[in-house]
């Protein structure tokens, strides 16, 4: 059950800001922890939301940068489907003059998890984004482009003209293709155990994997053989459970390197719909059935 009530205002720790939250936005995991699947980590607030879009209402002694009036996004350890979270302030993003302050609600997670797991994708490269329509899969389309690299995506084919719009080269029907027959230098993939195999076999020489979710499962067969002999890489990543400070490195390195892509234009938070915060339960049913590309926006109630 998703309930919108009344909760205490959250106070500011010494290196915290507590923003006045104007929006948040849908991720899968937090379907997870609604299904008590996903826990908060320790010290988190318990209620969901991964990021949020707001203005600072005030600010811990010990922080520096930041001041009440400020408008920023967030990456948050949870707590954005609310009016008001208290996060570190390492965490604070500024609100790109390309971008509203609802719609910016749509990018710390997702700018967060492309620039910490594909941060390094140089020009030339192919790069295999898996669930091409959703809010991480439509952020990488973008940010493979804006640095010179081939994309590839699977989606289903309703999907395909969008993603090609976006920048996508190829565009895979999963239902009907076969991804493996493509040679890729970096695959972000948020499926898992179901792909891992394919996955591999489309691997280049020095290739790499990243898994970024599971929505496929979590144990598959693997062909050590074949990733051996490609001189492959498998790596797993979550953001949630970082610790702080790098969290904190993370969000200044998103700061430094893709929010100059979001200020020239070259990247832009694709949002698929605003759905007023009490009414998350909706959200949540759009995102569970795959009905979106994109982002679905939680905005706070006046």
């Amino acid at each position: 059950m998703l309930t919108w009530a009344e909760v205490p205002d959250p106070e500011p720790a010494a290196h915290e800001v507590v923003i006045d939250i104007a929006a948040s936005a849908v991720n899968r995991a937090d379907a997870l922890q609604r299904q008590g699947l996903y826990d908060p980590p320790p010290g988190a607030p318990p209620y969901l939301g991964l990021e949020c879009s707001g203005t600072i209402a005030a600010t811990g002694e010990a922080v520096q940068g930041w001041q009440p009036g400020d408008q920023v996004c967030a990456l948050l350890a949870g707590g954005g489907y609310a009016q008001r979270v208290a996060v570190p302030a390492g965490q604070v993003l500024p609100i790109p003059s390309t971008v509203d302050l609802i719609d910016a609600a749509a990018l710390p997670e997702v700018a967060c998890t492309v620039w910490s797991n594909i941060g390094d994708l140089g020009s030339g490269q192919r790069l295999l984004v898996h669930g091409g329509a959703s809010g991480i899969g439509t952020f990488a389309i973008q940010f493979g482009k804006a640095v010179g690299a081939t994309v590839l995506t699977t989606a289903r084919a309703s999907k395909h003209e969008k993603l090609r719009e976006l920048g996508a080269d190829v565009v895979i029907d999963y239902s009907t293709e076969d991804f493996s027959t493509h040679q890729v230098d970096v695959i972000l993939d948020i499926m898992g155990a179901a792909y891992l195999e394919r996955n591999v076999k489309a691997l280049a020489t020095d290739g790499r994997l990243v898994v970024i979710g599971l929505q496929g499962g979590r144990t598959g067969d693997l062909d050590l053989a074949m990733l051996m002999a490609k001189r492959g890489s498998i790596t797993g990543s979550a953001l949630r459970p970082r610790p702080l400070a790098e969290k904190a490195a993370i969000v200044e390195g998103v700061r430094e390197n893709v929010w100059p892509l979001l200020e020239s234009g070259a990247i832009r938070p694709i949002i698929h719909s605003r759905v007023p915060m009490p009414e998350a339960a909706e959200a949540h049913r759009i995102v569970g059935a795959s009905e979106h590309i994109g982002k679905v926006v939680l905005y706070t109630p006046n």
